[in-house]
């Protein structure tokens, strides 16, 4: 049961919560292939692949365990990796990772996400917390916010607790006076509860 007396601030994530983001992804993807395929077909044969994909992104990370956490790094030189693996020129990597990113911050809000942001934000500081990379500002939500909290900039992603107790710090209240809100039952219920907040699980996929 909530205490609702206790609310202060709302930590919210955004990926899934406020917009569904595989069809972004998909999108931005293509558009990406789209600007890579006559440049590069090389690399845009990998990333047409999903499982070529997949692997070239994995070995990113295990050459980089400390970029985990960072989106926009880990497709950079995803990127990079199969431009330079294919022999072409690694300097279009910057560029298809712009196309890639201008489309990722179009995003279809859910019906009811603006018109809860509204009410929420008339009442409370409001803190994005999102391992993602969206930008609420160029996604056009950045008003109804105190402060955007995410994984590639501060470090460390969730469920880590220090996510969470620096989204609270920058809400200017304490953990406790938090209610999390997000999609996922680890990422946002098990590792808001486990900074001290109050959740709330949004099960947009209707999952037991």
């Amino acid at each position: 049961m909530l205490d609702l007396s206790r609310i202060k601030a709302i930590g919210l994530d955004l990926d899934d919560t406020l917009w569904p983001i595989w069809p972004v992804i998909t999108r931005a993807e293509a558009q990406m292939l789209e600007f890579l395929q006559p440049r590069a077909p090389g690399a845009a044969a990998v990333f047409a692949d999903p499982v070529r994909r997949q692997a070239v992104r994995a070995q990113v990370v295990r050459d980089n365990p400390d970029l985990s956490h960072n989106m926009s790094v880990l497709r950079l030189e995803s990127i990079r990796s199969a431009l330079r693996d294919n022999g072409e020129d690694v300097a279009l990597a910057e560029a298809a990772f712009d196309v890639f990113f201008e489309c990722r911050m179009q995003v279809r809000l859910y019906d009811d996400a603006l018109p809860a942001l509204a009410r929420l934000a008339a009442r409370y500081p409001i803190v994005a917390v999102s391992n993602g990379n969206a930008d609420i500002h160029r996604v056009g939500i950045g008003r109804h916010f105190a402060a955007n909290m995410s994984a590639h900039v501060f470090g460390v992603g969730k469920p880590d607790v220090r996510i969470f107790h620096a989204a609270a710090r920058a809400a200017g209240v304490a953990p406790h006076e938090v209610l999390h809100v997000g999609d996922d039952p680890e990422l946002e219920v098990l590792g808001g509860l486990g900074a001290g907040m109050q959740t709330v699980w949004v099960n947009r996929g209707g999952h037991a």
